[in-house]
């Protein structure tokens, strides 16, 4: 007989973590045995980002005893955001629990996240509130992005660099990641509807190894969160922004421009000697070429749409549907050539 689906698909990104593969190993022994013993099948899915260490045939290895445990490797390293990109795709568990391979997430707490998915919740967030990291070059940074994204996105969290987190998987299959996007994937979510909440989780000092992070990666997560910012906001409608923009430089140049002749009949000053002439056609030019950028947006965004099937909403439940309707056996009419059906 095969094995039941799992209801619970746990992802783990590890690079270079030969040194924590044993305990690693030995804590999800304990947590899929408790999952399992409480009526939940689990997998564990263990993503190798290109290590350049012995941390594949060590995994390898621990995999020939654990038939729960999957394994994927890359060719090279990819990043993080790759490797739990690949997880997500192959997860079969209802729930899908994201966590780092560095045993400074506790395993133990996955079933704490679950028992809030199953209070309704689409996504648990883990926090760290009591968080075993450097002060200055770890914690502070943190503070300050977790901050600074719940102000632009409007999604307020307290630790969005915290690693285990919680999804129901219906949540996840729309987000595609890319760059360090990983970290949003609750703005995504709750722009599309998704309920969040948080579970404060413990956090532990690094035992072995030497941690993948650093102050360069916050540039990176800046970056990235003007790209959430403009795909939450735009992405349907980008005229709107590059419109906006351009409308105003119009506006700005005009008045100078007006200046400009103000300033030569009424006081005699020399329009070609003046900065603001200068001024005015520059502004000009560069709000006609904002409005002509927001255009050529305008099209790749429906030939995006357009070309992949893409919705531009996301539907949470429908009553009495075409699905139903061929369920209960009744025939649903295949609509006419060249006609989409409503």
């Amino acid at each position: 007989m095969s094995a039941p689906a799992p209801q619970v698909s746990i992802v783990i990104p590890c690079f270079n973590e030969e040194q924590t593969v044993a305990r690693l190993c030995a804590a999800l022994d304990e947590v899929v045995a408790k999952l399992e013993g409480a009526g939940r099948p689990t997998e564990v899915i263990v993503i190798d980002d290109g290590s350049s260490d012995d941390t594949f045939p060590r995994l390898k290895a621990a995999a020939g005893s654990r038939a729960w445990l999957r394994l994927v490797r890359f060719r090279r390293n990819f990043g993080q955001t790759a490797a739990m990109a690949a997880g997500f795709e192959r997860a079969r568990g209802a729930y899908v629990v994201p966590m780092d391979a560095d045993l400074q997430n506790d395993p133990q707490d996955i079933p704490l996240l679950l028992a809030r998915l199953e209070e309704g919740y689409d996504i648990v967030s883990g926090w760290r509130k009591n968080r075993q990291d450097k002060a200055l070059t770890r914690r502070l940074p943190s503070t300050i992005a977790n901050w600074l994204i719940g102000r632009v996105t409007g999604v307020r969290l307290h630790d969005y660099g915290c690693t285990l987190k919680a999804y129901r998987r219906e949540v996840l299959e729309p987000v595609r990641l890319y760059g360090e996007m990983h970290r949003f994937i609750p703005v995504y979510a709750k722009w599309g509807g998704a309920r969040i909440t948080e579970q404060v989780v413990r956090h532990h000092a690094r035992q072995e190894g030497t941690s993948k992070y650093g102050l360069g990666r916050t540039l990176r997560v800046l970056l990235d969160l003007m790209t959430v910012k403009f795909l939450g906001d735009y992405s349907t409608k980008p005229l709107y922004l590059f419109g906006f923009w351009g409308v105003v430089c119009i506006i700005l140049g005009v008045i100078s421009g007006a200046v400009t002749l103000i300033e030569k009949y009424v006081s005699g000053a020399f329009a070609h000697r003046n900065p603001l002439l200068l001024l005015a056609v520059m502004l000009f030019v560069v709000g006609m070429q904002l409005i002509g950028m927001g255009l050529v947006a305008e099209l790749l965004v429906r030939t995006y749409h357009e070309s992949q099937h893409k919705a531009v909403y996301i539907v949470g439940e429908e009553i009495n549907g075409p699905d139903a309707a061929r369920a209960a056996g009744a025939v649903v009419p295949f609509p006419a050539e060249g006609k989409r059906p409503s």
